[in-house]
């Protein structure tokens, strides 16, 4: 079979010779192949721009997360080393403070290191919180433990005997000595401050009243228990100013300085007892009573 052809006729305007070409079926399927070629790159060129472009939007958007993200990062890495020091802070304190109130062993909840080669980073920032959780909740219950403690301590220190009761001269001391009235020697089981008469006595320690009545030779007289087996009397007042049951801080008049009782003479006679046996009051005295 022969090509066909076919006429295509150019018919100008005016006086111009008209024109005319002949194309044959092969030269029209490629011409029509050439034009779907350039339609098909065409698309494909806009549709790789358009693309390209939403690529390039949402890379963009994802370097911008990825700042974020990393900046959210640092934050919340700077917050748990802070977080960390402040418990080292928390726990050196309190070990300090343990050892104020008297407690010989303290655990501290601080745990051993977390890690690995198969830990993935996010395993190992949920192992850090989850430590720095223990030791918070360690930490808790350790204050208490200490709190209680220094409470104790506290009681203990309000109520041991540690002031002068009265200001003056130490006439008598604690230990055997001539007796002033009969001459004997004795055993004299408290010391002797001599001072003005009418001159407040003050508790030595808080504590509770146990006796404020006459003594036989202390005369006008006035025992206080402070607990832990201590208790401390006050003889040859001149009047009382406390009554059995009634409570009394460190500083408060329990009577005034008097001569009731065995006495040669104005002065307070002062006892310390613990658990019962008379000791020296000068050990727990913090200073002198002279003045």
């Amino acid at each position: 079979m022969g090509l066909k052809h076919h006429t295509v006729i150019f018919v100008p305007h005016a006086r111009a010779r008209f024109r005319k070409w002949r194309i044959t079926n092969r030269q029209l399927a490629i011409l029509g192949g050439g034009l779907a070629i350039l339609l098909v790159g065409s698309l494909f060129t806009t549709w790789s721009f358009l693309t390209n472009s939403i690529d390039r939007a949402e890379l963009e958007r994802v370097r911008t997360e990825n700042d974020s993200l990393r900046q959210i990062n640092g934050s919340f890495e700077d917050s748990i080393r802070d977080l960390e020091h402040q418990l080292d802070q928390f726990e050196s304190k309190t070990r300090e403070l343990a050892i104020v109130a008297g407690i010989e062993s303290l655990e501290t909840g601080q745990t051993a290191g977390i890690g690995g080669p198969n830990q993935s980073e996010q395993d190992v920032e949920n192992g850090r919180l989850e430590e720095l959780s223990g030791r918070s909740d360690a930490l808790r219950g350790t204050l208490t433990t200490v709190g209680d403690a220094l409470d104790e301590r506290r009681r203990w220190i309000s109520a041991t005997p540690a002031t002068t009761p009265v200001r003056g001269i130490l006439t008598s001391g604690f230990g055997y000595r001539q007796d002033p009235v009969s001459g004997k020697r004795s055993m004299h089981q408290g010391v002797d401050i001599s001072t003005a008469p009418g001159r407040p006595v003050l508790a030595t320690a808080d504590g509770v009243v146990i006796t404020a009545e006459r003594v036989g030779q202390l005369g006008k007289a006035v025992y206080v228990s402070h607990g832990y087996g201590l208790v401390t009397r006050y003889g040859h007042l001149s009047s009382i100013d406390v009554e059995p049951g009634q409570r009394v801080l460190r500083g408060d008049p329990v009577g005034r300085v008097g001569s009731t009782g065995k006495s040669t003479g104005y002065h307070l006679h002062y006892e310390v007892r613990e658990n019962g046996r008379a000791v020296n009051p000068i050990a727990y005295l913090l200073e002198s009573p002279a003045g």
